[in-house]
């Protein structure tokens, strides 16, 4: 107990003078007893009126002591109760034990003492068990920040409603930026006359128009096809509550060349400076052009990035005048550099190793030293004949090697074109990547949030059929003395044929004119055939996967493979491909186990489903028609779940993020 609460008594000095006193009085009885009997009665007055005066003040501090005590407690019992904050203590089986008053008033029952922490909230229970100090939840409109005390069983809650509230008012306020693009508007334009022009222009702009003054945004055109949209992030929700129905809108609007026209939003939020929503916008539109337009992209401050739309296969817009300018900017980039060496993804298809080849011949053709990085290791049973086919080419072969040596190879000075992915994941040999500030990206995917960083030249298009095309119409545009062998060239188109399933799919005019030109230069399609042959064993494994699909949904097919049974990734595509020529299939899903320890994904679809933001939604990618992804930490049954979730959302909410 502090020295405060004890009982007081007499100092101790004060005795020491008494006892000294005494004892010089006994001096003057002895020697003068008059004085003596004066000095007595003396001493005798100021010890009574010292004792008296001391018993008052221990009087006073003991009735202060008791006063004090008093209301201490009161101020305890009244914090407890009327404070405005609750308090709760609940039972190892988390059933509520004791509440102060002030819980009552969020809440409608007359007591919640007795009752679960899971009917007050079930947001609470899970914190508990994790351990974790806080959480904020939600009690009827109410919004709580909860103080968590595990081991005293007991939590405190602190009514945070109108600072929710007033961060949400704040947050609604904030500025949202949003740059508008007519996606083909130059290309269906062309040859028009003023009046078919004026005519498209008066319909986009009625639409629009209409379309910001139910929201209420301002809008402005800029030029022929681009606006400047200004809202705030409240507008934006409802804008992505109701799925961005103005793409719809405007797509349904068919020109007289029985083209639909189509939009492509980039958006840019958060709170930061104008400027810096300027740029977030247009890299947000940046990315949705990439990803081939008829979509909107949301960037935040943080970079982070969602998606609506993409219903549409891209239109077919690039022009022979990109490819040659591409083609010469290739040419100076390979003659400025030291040596060239070139790389695809992991577990390269046809497609990558064909267009490797193919940029390899550019090197060639300007003079320049040239590999192409290609992990041994790392090569799927798809891509084997045409490996091995290369491997009895030994002026082909010779300029393949593994990744270990194009490290030991690769200057500050060399170019590194990557082929087939812009994804720095998902390259041959990420470290290549930050050994040289040459870095060229050639690719027909849509593209990611994930993305090579500062590359010198980017030639992205995801309207190619496959990248193999788009290389060879670079080689088009090369110095004369290019020549391509038979299985250069045959590699090429092998890449084509693969990706277009045999001219089916992703299939434009330009992709004929790239076959054709390959054909010019010797390439055999009879072998093409020989390096798409499978095996026997293959082909029964590939048809035990289809053998275990079934139909979810709506024409949807998912097949998934057996527990502990590994699949590449070809054989999980070619089951997807095959189940889609299936009668009354739109859209298949093959889920198989792979042999890094993750679950692989293939997915199909005929167009009608945009495959590409259900794998996005799983941390995947790909095209509208043809997409994958690989889940870690999981198992079958929980990614099927996962994917069938997605579908329904998909179904059910339209578009998807």
């Amino acid at each position: 107990m502090p020295n405060f609460f004890k009982k007081p008594t007499m100092s101790g000095h004060l005795w020491i003078i008494y006892v000294i006193s005494l004892v010089l009085l006994a001096f003057i009885w002895y020697y003068q007893w008059t004085l003596g009997m004066m000095m007595t009665l003396f001493l005798a007055a100021s010890i009574f009126y010292s004792v008296r005066t001391e018993q008052n003040m221990i009087n006073e501090t003991e009735e202060y002591i008791s006063t004090l005590s008093y209301r201490v407690k009161k101020v305890g019992e009244e914090a407890l109760l009327e404070m405005p904050i609750g308090i709760i203590l609940f039972s190892e089986n988390y059933k509520i034990e004791w509440a102060n008053p002030y819980m009552n008033r969020f809440t409608k029952d007359d007591t919640i003492v007795g009752k679960s922490l899971k009917q007050l909230s079930d947001q609470l229970i899970a914190p508990i068990k994790e351990d974790e100090s806080e959480v904020w939840i939600t009690v009827g409109d109410y919004k709580l920040q909860t103080i968590i005390k595990k081991d005293e069983r007991l939590l405190y809650l602190f009514d945070r409603t109108k600072q929710t509230e007033t961060y949400n008012l704040y947050k609604n306020e904030q500025t949202v930026l949003a740059i508008i693009f007519l996606d083909n508007y130059e290309e269906i334009t062309q040859g028009m006359d003023d009046t078919a022009k004026s005519h498209i222009n008066s319909q986009v702009t009625s639409i629009l128009n209409r379309w910001a003054g139910n929201y209420g945004i301002y809008l402005k055109r800029t030029s022929q096809e681009r606006f400047v949209a200004v809202m705030n992030h409240e507008i934006l929700k409802k804008l992505e509550k109701a799925k961005f129905e103005i793409l719809d809108d405007v797509r349904e609007l068919i020109t007289d060349q029985n083209v639909p026209l189509t939009l492509s939003f980039g958006i840019g939020v958060g709170p930061i400076s104008l400027p810096e929503l300027g740029e977030l916008s247009q890299s947000s539109l940046d990315l949705a052009l990439g990803r081939g337009g008829d979509q909107v992209a949301i960037k935040d401050d943080t970079g982070k990035v969602r998606f609506y739309g993409g219903k549409t296969n891209p239109m077919e817009k690039r022009t022979r005048v990109r490819a040659r300018v591409i083609s010469h900017a290739m040419k100076e980039l390979v003659q400025e550099s030291e040596k060239v060496l070139i790389m695809g993804h992991k577990s390269p298809d046809m497609d990558s190793i064909g267009a490797s080849i193919g940029i390899l011949k550019i090197a060639q053709a300007n003079d320049k030293q040239a590999a192409i990085v290609l992990d041994p290791n790392d090569i799927d049973t798809g891509v084997q004949r045409m490996i091995e086919e290369i491997e009895q080419d030994e002026d082909l072969w010779q300029y393949f090697i593994p990744p270990e040596d194009a490290l030991e190879m690769v200057t500050n000075n060399s170019l590194l074109v990557v082929v087939d992915t812009h994804k720095p994941s998902l390259v041959m040999e990420e470290k290549l990547l930050s050994k040289t500030e040459h870095v060229v990206v050639i690719d027909h995917h849509r593209r990611a949030e994930e993305f090579i960083s500062d590359p010198t030249l980017v030639y992205m298009e995801p309207y190619a059929s496959s990248t193999a095309e788009l290389v060879t119409e670079l080689l088009e545009y090369q110095p004369k003395k290019l020549k391509l062998s038979m299985l250069e060239s045959t590699a090429l188109l092998a890449g084509i044929i693969v990706d277009t399933k045999s001219f089916t799919l992703r299939t434009g005019s330009r992709t004929f004119d790239a076959a054709s030109y390959l054909r010019s230069k010797g390439a055999d399609t009879v072998q093409v055939q020989k390096f798409m042959k499978e095996d026997l064993d293959v082909y029964i494994r590939r048809s035990k996967l289809i053998e275990r699909a079934e139909v979810y949904r709506d024409g949807v097919a998912i097949s998934t493979g057996n527990k502990g049974e590994t699949y590449g990734p070809v054989i999980i595509a070619q089951a997807a491909d095959t189940l889609l020529t299936m009668s009354g299939i739109v859209a298949s899903f093959v889920i198989s186990e792979r042999k890094d320890k993750r679950i692989g994904i293939s997915a199909r679809s005929l167009g009608d489903i945009n495959v590409q933001v259900l794998m996005e939604r799983m941390n995947g990618g790909g095209h509208l028609t043809n997409a994958a992804t690989q889940l870690e930490d999981t198992t079958i049954e929980d990614a099927k779940a996962l994917l069938q979730d997605i579908i329904d959302e998909y179904f059910e909410g339209g578009d998807t993020e």
